[in-house]
């Protein structure tokens, strides 16, 4: 299952302990709260590069991968089964603390064997 820009978004909001109305002040302004929250929520997909561009600073993260996850810019490489796709980890932009980090492995490690049975 992919990732929707919404998700993503809240995701790493929630990461940075940052409430909409905080974004919307860090933001200058340029995005509302309520604009926000309507992208999170899915019912805005496709933002203007100008927001995304804006949210990427505020929350230091890449402005390539919401461009990608807008639909803007074609994802990464395909790659074939087996190989590794030499992008960021899904959490790479969180501040996982070690015991999420050993939390998530084992999660992963869960996930993979399932599939293999």
């Amino acid at each position: 299952m992919k990732v929707t820009l919404g998700q993503y978004l809240a995701s790493i909001r929630n990461d940075r302990k940052m409430s909409l109305r905080q974004v919307e002040e860090a933001s200058g302004k340029e995005v509302s709260n309520a604009y926000l929250s309507q992208l999170e929520n899915g019912k805005i997909q496709q933002p203007s590069p100008t927001i995304l561009n804006k949210l990427a600073e505020i929350y230091r993260i890449e402005y390539i991968t919401l461009m990608e996850l807008a639909g803007y810019l074609p994802a990464a490489a395909t790659r074939s089964e087996g190989q590794r796709h030499g992008r960021i980890a899904t959490f790479a932009e969180h501040n996982l603390s070690p015991d999420e980090e050993a939390e998530l492995l084992d999660f992963l490690k869960h996930i993979r064997s399932r599939k293999r049975t």
